[in-house]
């Protein structure tokens, strides 16, 4: 898995070096030339800071616990409910966390589990607080197997601004709750379906950490 050590998670390198790269070089032409390059070369330097702030990698501290469900997301919880998991087709209890393009991107394991199936739907680009984004947006789909066989699936949904899901994990892989196994760029949400009879710990709008907040207990 990739961003264990990195303050700053690698898939931000590109972003940060070319924003500065173009602002140190409208501040050279500026100096050499004489021209007003100074505006475009601030605005340049502050999309190379806010690539920085974006892509932040802080570390977590995660509850112990075999059973323990955590935040695979940094957000606000939008939505909680009994619905029909579209992949398996299972009734389960759905947690849909959303991330501004404030919060920390990093996705982190939710569980201690086996990843058992992996999907992924090309689709639309609604706005994520819009519950159309569940069935129709471009989405990331993981199937959990906890150790005692309890199965739950959390997804990565692409978003208006988001147009790139990145998913470390691949089916057969051993995963360790909090560990961190993807992220979404610019603006996103995780969907996270738990199996009936889970305690749900979290309410409607509160704020979660990835890799701390506990979302449920499995039964």
């Amino acid at each position: 898995m990739r961003n264990t050590n990195t303050p700053v998670a690698v898939e931000g390198y590109p972003f940060i070096a070319g924003f500065a790269a173009v602002a140190a070089l409208l501040a050279l032409l500026g100096q050499f030339l004489h021209f007003g390059f100074f505006i475009p070369a601030a605005l340049f330097l502050l999309l190379a800071l806010f690539s920085i702030f974006f892509f932040r990698n802080p570390e977590r501290t995660t509850p112990p616990g075999e059973n323990v469900v955590v935040a695979p997301a940094d957000g606000e919880v939008i939505f909680l409910g009994k619905v029909t998991e579209p992949h398996t087709g299972a009734e389960m209890e759905k947690i849909s966390i959303f991330m501004s393009v404030f919060s920390v991107h990093v996705n982190r394991a939710p569980l201690t589990s086996k990843v058992v199936d992996s999907f992924y739907n090309k689709g639309k680009f609604y706005d994520v607080r819009d519950e159309r984004a569940t069935f129709e947006n471009e989405q990331q789909g993981l199937v959990l197997e906890s150790a005692t066989g309890l199965r739950m699936v959390v997804v990565q949904v692409a978003g208006l601004i988001a147009r790139r899901i990145i998913c470390y994990a691949k089916v057969g892989d051993q995963l360790t709750r909090g560990r961190r196994y993807g992220l979404i760029r610019f603006g996103s949400r995780l969907d996270v379906y738990l199996p009936l009879g889970t305690r749900i710990d979290v309410a409607m709008n509160q704020k979660t950490v990835a890799g701390e907040t506990v979302l449920g207990i499995l039964p």
